[in-house]
């Protein structure tokens, strides 16, 4: 019989190859502890039941705010959940993002100020992941849709919105794929959008 349409492998499993090769394939390195926690990131966000939903669908610029007026374990929860969501969505969902309100580059931004705090702590333990992940926040956005496309949740059919992206984020990754279809992207032109 032919091979099982039903894969076997834990998400965990699943992931981390998706993972690893998409950051072979950018050039991005990070220390293994940073990987791991992308990959569990990831993983976490296939079971729906156990992210927990945190502000009741409150916008996320309002829960780092709230996250930052806490202290302590609430503090650092808040904190997480804003920079695992901000780079989820981002990495997921970006294309989505820029028919909001609210475009992807917020989303950006919302995720490096949270790990940022969070590697500033002198109680964590992952400071060093966050501090990782704060700065090269761009790349791992990269990453994870680099994830999404091999997951075939996402397409880059639309060269539109591709650009669009490319002109919000500066990412690497975006102008490759763009220079790859034939189209050079000029960075000049995104201090010149009208927001």
């Amino acid at each position: 019989m032919s091979e099982s349409m039903v894969r076997t492998e834990t998400p965990a499993e699943y992931f981390r190859e998706l993972v690893q090769s998409a950051m072979q394939h950018q050039h991005v390195s990070a220390q293994e502890t940073t990987s791991f926690y992308v990959v569990n990131l990831l993983s976490t966000f296939v079971y729906l039941d156990r992210v927990r939903p945190s502000g009741d669908g409150e916008a996320l610029g309002v829960l780092l705010v709230r996250a930052l007026q806490t202290a302590g374990t609430a503090q650092r929860q808040g904190l997480r959940s804003v920079g695992d969501r901000s780079l989820f969505m981002t990495g997921f969902f970006s294309d989505s993002l820029h028919r909001g309100l609210i475009d992807v580059d917020y989303y950006i931004q919302l995720g490096e100020y949270a790990y940022g705090s969070l590697a500033r702590r002198s109680d964590d333990t992952l400071g060093d992941v966050f501090d990782e992940l704060a700065g090269k926040f761009v790349a791992f956005v990269d990453v994870l849709a680099e994830v999404s496309e091999q997951s075939a949740l996402t397409s880059n059919a639309d060269l539109l919105r591709l650009y669009e992206r490319y002109l919000r984020t500066g990412s690497r990754r975006t102008g490759d794929i763009l220079a790859a279809r034939g189209i050079v992207p000029n960075p000049s032109i995104a201090s010149k959008l009208i927001q």
